[in-house]
């Protein structure tokens, strides 16, 4: 038995919503989840491939620029939890359906923005949408598919993440280049129109199953399990964002590259998180403690890499290809551990997931903005890989206890 369905076995009002009935599985429900997912991943990434025209349009610092990350990443931490509070009542397709809408407004307003503000305001609706989403995923596959397919049906959902990786970044910066970061904007809209359609037309009713409220959360909070997966998280995400935030700069101010190439460095960081997608999901499956570690483990080694050799093309190229391939194991780690977690409250953990994932994202912004532009986007590295490494250092070697205990 896995760790997860030991988990609902021993949580006998879970079971009874989980249990296998003869319904069949929602597979085109669970594939449309996994287009809105590409189309979240493919927006919140945009703008570290967009980031120099953005500010040169805008007439704006780098490090102001990459705050638009921040303002997804600060709203989508408040977001998780207010929506799977406040619409506990609501039927979970219409929720799934009007997220989707606002990821598609989001983008258009963001592709007509002609003021920093108006930018920063479509990335708020980015936000709300990314946190909503994030939140109800593993919950939404534990009702589309039969408990033991579940794992499958995550993999699944998990595959927008890994296709938007590869996409997101390169094409990014080759359509910016060919027609405009706006016009980016609006391609990237356009995922979220087809992603809408097939929502529509594939996602049945899905009544609420019970209000959720606010001391569920101080529940979950009192579990050791769910405690130290969230502050891994702060550590390796918020390290991961303050370097890939500024990646561009970074490769146009240390090995010089110019947009073509620093296309295909791009491109091999998505190709690589792709592999580590699957990778990481592999591990997962065994031991979800390892597949975090070790990628984090790799990823601040690449880090470090890049810091000090960075100014070799080779080096940056090669170092960014894996670092893609060890951040591509980290989100199907992390759903896997707090899954494995709390079972029992799966909205309201990745509620808390998303929180946390959010708010390292918008610490790693934030921190990085400011190192770029005091010391250069160096400086926004070595960061990454000192917090990455500490994070690598406490799963593998503090988490170890807590996973022995769910064994």
């Amino acid at each position: 038995m896995s760790d997860f369905a030991a988990a609902v076995a021993e949580t006998p009002d879970l079971a009874a919503r989980t249990e296998d009935t003869g319904a069949p599985a929602a597979w085109a429900a669970v594939v449309s989840l996994t287009l809105g997912v590409f189309g979240l991943v493919t927006a919140e990434f945009l703008p570290a491939s967009l980031l120099t025209p953005i500010a040169s349009d805008l007439g704006i610092s780098d490090g102001t620029a990459g705050q638009t990350v921040t303002a997804t990443a600060l709203v989508a931490a408040v977001a998780g939890p207010a929506i799977v509070i406040g619409t506990g009542r609501v039927d979970r397709r219409l929720v799934v359906w009007g997220l989707t809408l606002l990821l598609v407004i989001s983008n258009i307003l963001a592709a007509v923005a002609s003021h920093v503000a108006v930018l920063l305001t479509a990335r708020v609706g980015l936000g709300i949408a990314l946190g909503g989403f994030w939140s109800l995923a593993a919950a939404l596959a534990l009702r589309l598919v039969p408990l033991a397919l579940m794992p499958r049906a995550m993999s699944i959902i998990f595959t927008g993440v890994s296709a938007a990786t590869v996409c997101a970044a390169p094409l990014g910066a080759y359509l910016g280049n060919l027609w405009g970061w706006r016009a980016t904007f609006m391609v990237a809209a356009g995922i979220g129109v087809v992603a809408l359609a097939v929502q529509l037309a594939t996602m049945p009713k899905l009544p609420p199953l019970g209000a959720q409220s606010l001391s569920t959360f101080v529940v979950l909070l009192r579990r050791p399990r769910i405690r130290i997966g969230l502050i891994i998280v702060l550590l390796v995400i918020s390290g991961h964002f303050a370097g890939f935030t500024y990646v561009r700069p970074f490769l146009e101010q240390v090995p010089k590259l110019n947009v073509e190439m620093i296309s295909l460095v791009l491109l091999a960081f998505g190709i690589g998180g792709f592999f580590g997608n699957i990778v990481g999901g592999l591990i997962a499956e065994r031991s979800a403690r390892l597949a975090v570690g070790l990628a984090a483990l790799l990823l601040a080694v690449m880090a470090f890499a890049m810091f000090g050799f960075g100014v070799s093309v080779p080096v940056s190229l090669v170092a960014t290809g894996i670092w893609g391939f060890a951040f591509g194991g980290l989100p199907v780690g992390f759903q896997t551990w707090t899954t494995q977690s709390a079972p029992d409250h799966a909205e309201s953990a990745g509620a808390l997931l998303v929180s946390t994932f959010q708010v390292a994202i918008a610490s790693g912004a934030i921190l990085g903005g400011l190192l770029v532009d005091g010391f250069g986007a160096p400086g926004a590295i070595a960061y990454c890989a000192v917090a990455v490494l500490i994070g690598a250092v406490v799963m593998l070697t503090a988490a170890r206890g807590q996973a022995l205990q769910a064994a």
